[in-house]
């Protein structure tokens, strides 16, 4: 097999990055963009020992899940991979792809039940990022980053998010353009997020800019909402500084869900679908019903430790953000659950003894981030003798190890992480729930219960 030459192949199944596998000439090749069963002719672009990669030039046979993506700049934007997919056939490939990581990575023979889905296929999402840049001849940009590169693919329009960022992404170029070039330089990212029927706007900078000019703009669409300006020189892949400015309003939303009050801030984690939030939290809920305690690991803005301190009458969340522990400070007080429900700031990892106090019919709930939880809090979750662990993942492959070491079918060997035959574990799993909470990309959230033996 040649690099820059054409052949012609089958797609016998998909990737975790929801790209096409083929077998040709005794490699692996991965290409995007293609279905299962489709025949098509594709281009390599890279050869390795045993795999290979490349594009799609032309599908001769389509499957019939094919179809045609919404977006104009898909896929040379980097923030979708499947809107060439069919909405069913996208909830089938998560289910399965959970099911694979589980086997593949933590050994881990599962049923896994079929993909919950969300009512809106597209125009899902209450929060948007964006990076602001400037064209080499200092025009303005805004847009996502093209897959595995920092080059801006300019858009007016993103068809995952709600209708309001149209207005967003014109109301900043708008601004860019009127500001003098070396103030333009500045401008690093804009972030906003509905909360209830609100908006919380921050523009983060490397340095202080003027904001008179955007808020005139924004007062057309957006004359009721909370503005910030967050200063970060750091020339990093984080997108918020340590440095914030309160331009306007208070800094912070308040809303309601399930009942419990909460604020959120631009930088307080809160999902971003609030349709399947809502069911995967009712799942969760549901299984944490009458526990004596609930310790929630990765806590965020504490609503979830909220609705788990009525549910069960008393819980414990962690979580590192101060902006978020100081959010779920307030919600515990605004919500009268100051007896019922605590807040510690600072790392799952540095508060482990915590998870003790669910050793007599308590759950823990852990949400972790993407990289999954770090070795010492999984085992002091296993050693925990708590009666039930739910895990919630955005990550098919952390959350296989994660479950692995908790099952036992993954051992450590030094640093390694090695397959056991005869897995020995306090715990046994109950059920694996994948949620669509980002249709049309390769993402999705599962919800892992794990019962006592």
């Amino acid at each position: 097999m040649e690099k820059n030459e054409d052949y012609k192949g089958e797609v016998i199944g998909l990737g975790t990055e929801g790209e096409g596998i083929i077998k040709c000439e005794g490699k692996t090749v991965f290409v995007p963009l293609c279905l299962p069963k489709e025949e098509l002719f594709f281009r390599v672009l890279k050869v390795q020992k045993d795999i290979a990669y490349g594009k799609v030039m032309y599908v001769s046979r389509p499957s019939p899940d094919r179809t045609i993506p919404m977006c104009p700049v898909f896929p040379q934007c980097g923030g979708c991979s499947l809107q060439h997919m069919k909405y069913p056939a996208q909830l089938d490939y998560k289910s399965a792809m959970v099911r694979s990581s589980l086997k593949k990575i933590g050994g881990i023979d599962a049923e896994v039940s079929y993909t919950i889905p969300c009512d809106s296929a597209y125009r899902y999402r209450n929060k948007l990022a964006l990076p602001i840049g400037l064209t080499p001849s200092g025009d303005p940009v805004c847009g996502f980053y093209a897959p595995r590169s920092h080059r801006i693919i300019p858009i007016r329009d993103c068809y995952i998010q709600e209708e309001w960022v149209k207005d967003i992404i014109h109301s900043i170029t708008a601004y860019a353009r009127i500001l003098p070039l070396a103030q333009r330089e500045k401008l690093r990212h804009v972030v906003a997020r509905r909360v209830g029927d609100r908006h919380i706007i921050a523009l983060v900078a490397s340095q202080m800019v003027p904001t008179g000019p955007l808020m005139e703009i924004l007062d057309s669409n957006f004359p009721d909402c909370t503005f910030l300006l967050n200063i970060n020189p750091a020339d990093t892949n984080v997108i918020f500084g340590p440095e914030w400015h309160t331009v306007r309003g208070e800094g912070y939303l308040k809303t309601e869900e399930g009942g419990i009050s909460f604020t959120v801030g631009a930088n307080t984690f809160m999902q971003v679908n609030d349709e399947i939030r809502s069911k995967l939290y009712a799942h969760v809920l549901n299984e944490a019903q009458g526990a004596s305690i609930a310790i929630d690991l990765y806590s965020g803005g504490g609503l979830l430790t909220a609705m788990l301190a009525r549910a069960c009458g008393k819980a414990v969340g962690i979580e590192i953000v101060p902006e978020a522990t100081q959010c779920a400070n307030a919600l515990m007080e605004e919500n009268g659950l100051s007896g019922k429900m605590r807040n510690i700031c600072g790392a799952a990892e540095d508060n482990i003894q915590i998870l003790q106090m669910a050793s007599k019919g308590g759950v823990i709930v852990c949400d972790p981030p993407r990289k999954g939880m770090e070795r010492s809090v999984v085992k002091a979750i296993r050693d925990s003798r708590a009666d039930k662990v739910i895990l919630i993942s955005c990550n098919p492959a952390t959350l296989a190890r994660d479950l692995g070491l908790l099952l036992g079918t993954l051992t450590e060997e030094g640093r390694e992480l090695v397959k056991c035959a005869r897995p020995v574990s306090p715990y046994r799993l109950k059920s694996v729930t994948p949620y669509d909470m980002f249709p049309q990309t390769k993402w999705c959230e599962t919800v892992a219960v794990l019962e006592r033996k």
